[in-house]
């Protein structure tokens, strides 16, 4: 009976360390970093027994100011991740970035039951984020965020949440030509 346990205990700690599903990573390609999400696996029982297909979730962003998100589905783990990167790439978008590192103003963004805070923050003080939310920032570019999610953890109703909030924000220079004001009354020179 030790044995057993002990062989077990080898192969649970074997199979905890090659997990590469479980972990969060990125990569850059071709001026394009690429942020792994999540990867879920899915099981059908059929009648020879189980059928697993993967859904992956990638960030991708340019680090300038542009992002987008991707969902794929395959019924292998690089296939899911290859197609939900060239989602991303289709749905990238342009936001605007305070001084290269921060977002203008306080924003709330909401996606059935995820909601998003985002504040700007002073100079050095990092990507304050949890979740899901933390590598859309950093394919985006934003060095210092304050960000809190509410409701769900799921991650893909947070990072609509997120894209939410994002699409929403507003640079001076956009505000003062669509109010006709002059760019002074902003603190703009």
């Amino acid at each position: 009976m030790a044995k057993r346990r002990s062989t077990q205990a080898n192969n649970n700690n074997n199979n905890s360390n090659n997990a590469p599903e479980e972990k969060i990573g990125g990569w850059q390609t071709d001026d394009y970093i690429e942020k792994l999400v999540t990867i879920k696996r899915t099981a059908k029982v059929v009648k020879g027994g189980s059928r697993f297909n993967f859904s992956a979730i990638v960030v991708v962003g340019d680090g300038k100011g542009r992002v987008g998100y991707g969902l794929g589905k395959a019924k292998e783990v690089p296939e899911s991740i290859r197609k939900a990167t060239e989602k991303a790439r289709k749905s990238m978008m342009e936001i605007p970035i305070k001084d290269g590192r921060t977002i203008f103003h306080q924003m709330i963004g909401h996606y059935g039951a995820g909601g998003v805070i985002l504040r700007p923050a002073v100079e050095g003080t990092g990507i304050i984020a949890g979740g899901s939310m933390r590598p859309i920032f950093e394919a985006l570019g934003i060095r210092d965020i304050l960000a809190k999610s509410t409701g769900t953890s799921n991650p893909h109703n947070l990072i609509k949440a997120t894209f939410d909030a994002l699409k929403a924000i507003r640079s001076p220079r956009e505000v003062a030509a669509k109010r006709d004001l002059p760019l002074d009354r902003f603190g703009i020179a």
